[in-house]
């Protein structure tokens, strides 16, 4: 076994284990492909660049997400710290200028001494442990080949779509009107109302767009909590209404009115420049995309920064072939991190890279791990990674029913999230001080 840890991939997972691994002293040697080999979705050769959204989920107290970020808080995590320091206004999300967050976990991973960055594609798996892999959906064809030659079996995958992204110069603020739900948060959110027969015909021109065909031998399967747009309007006409359109707790502050539907955007930069339009990740052809989106009350004129676009995400069965260190039962020394463990989500992501990168440290330095307490967000997580059942496995984001504590019978919701977060953020508390004693902690 080496005395230095592999990391194959430098995405938010392969990133936060490379850093949790050096910060306790362990030399770590962080391959990635980019800018060798490009992807379908990345832009720049970054680090952690974000390619779906720039929020990285609730930062509401008392929340499931906020307790999974406040975990990776007390372990100092690169990947929250930088949110924090690169967060844009988004009403209670932690969203981030997505390029200044890339751009300092890039500077503080190749400026560190203990990781060397290695520019290159992995197309084997090494022999001598430990290895992280840690690639993600996108993970390329020839490498995705000897993962599955290494776990004897194909991927199961879903399909993933990215929100267009326009120019806010182009929006028209005569009709638009920033407002949060239930004033939650500030007006971070531009929103676009829209009357009962603009829904409607929106509605029907969405149902009629042209879309990106799948390949003869692709199945579209959609994780339910990023589906494009079409895919949920075809549900029926007033989907969208009660989805991601609904206007609940956003009355127009000019005249205190709540339309019928409302289209919600959401800064992607600090100089708020540019806006992602959430919920509508599509399949929509590009040309079909501007116009559906022009049909869009305060978006006649809208010009794009970026169109919506679909790629294939991929995941392994982990119930089936990981134990609960996220290590490969038929090879030890061999650890899966990020989302193609089947998290979704960029939090649960740089999750799982952590937790690898502290059972691979471990191992390194011959000291026992155990994983985290399943009362807390990291716990909850790698129990549902585990334990599912492997012939319906599906990606997960973090919720409070993967707790299953005994708070949770509690009636009062408020009171209920709030002692399940106090009991998590002490028992996480309790597992950093133990692994401290062991593998040490970072600086």
């Amino acid at each position: 076994m080496n005395d230095f840890l592999t990391i194959i991939g430098a995405g938010l997972a392969g990133s936060e284990a490379a850093w949790q691994a050096a910060e306790r002293g362990i030399p770590v040697v962080l391959h990635e492909m980019r800018s060798v080999s490009r992807t379908a979705a990345h832009k720049t050769n970054n680090c952690a660049e974000l390619v779906c959204s720039n929020s990285l989920g609730n930062n509401l107290p008392h929340s499931a997400p906020f307790i999974l970020k406040e975990e990776l808080r007390k372990f100092n995590s690169i990947v929250i710290s930088s949110g924090d320091n690169n967060s844009v206004p988004a009403g209670s999300a932690l969203a981030v200028d997505r390029d200044l967050f890339a751009k300092e976990i890039t500077e503080k991973i190749s400026s560190h001494p203990l990781i060397t960055l290695k520019r290159e594609e992995i197309v084997e798996i090494p022999e001598e442990g430990p290895v992280i892999i840690a690639t993600g959906p996108l993970t390329s064809p020839k490498l995705s080949e000897e993962i599955s030659r290494l776990i004897g079996q194909e991927y199961l995958y879903f399909y993933d779509a990215l929100s267009p992204i326009v120019d806010a110069n182009s929006i028209d603020y005569d009709i638009a009107f920033f407002a949060s739900r239930y004033g939650k948060g500030g007006a971070d959110y531009l929103n676009c109302p829209m009357d009962e027969k603009q829904y409607y015909d929106f509605i029907r021109e969405l149902n009629a767009a042209e879309k990106v065909p799948m390949a003869t031998f692709e199945k579209p399967v959609y994780f339910e909590g990023c589906m494009p747009i079409e895919v949920l309007a075809e549900r029926g006409p007033k989907t969208l209404a009660f989805g991601p359109l609904k206007p609940v707790g956003l009355p127009d502050p000019r005249t205190g009115k709540i339309a019928f539907a409302v289209v919600q955007l959401r800064k992607e930069n600090k100089e708020s420049s540019a806006y992602n339009l959430v919920g509508f990740q599509t399949k929509l052809t590009y040309p079909e995309q501007k116009r559906i989106v022009r049909l869009i009350p305060g978006l006649e004129q809208a010009e794009f920064f970026r169109f919506g676009a679909i790629h294939r995400n991929t995941f392994i069965n982990t119930p089936e072939i990981l134990n609960n260190e996220l290590e490969l039962k038929t090879r030890p020394g061999v650890y899966f991190a990020g989302q193609i463990t089947g998290v979704e989500g960029y939090v649960e992501s740089a999750s799982m890279g952590l937790l690898a990168s502290l059972s691979a440290v471990a191992k390194i330095m011959g000291k026992n791990y155990s994983p985290p307490p399943r009362d807390t967000a990291l716990g909850a997580l790698i129990n549902y990674l585990t334990t599912s059942s492997k012939k319906n496995f599906q990606p997960m984001n973090i919720n409070f029913g993967l707790f299953w504590v005994k708070e949770m019978k509690i009636r009062d919701k408020k009171e209920r999230n709030q002692k399940i977060a106090l009991n998590a953020l002490e028992q996480i508390k309790k597992w950093r001080e133990g692994l401290k004693d062991s593998i040490g902690s970072a600086a």
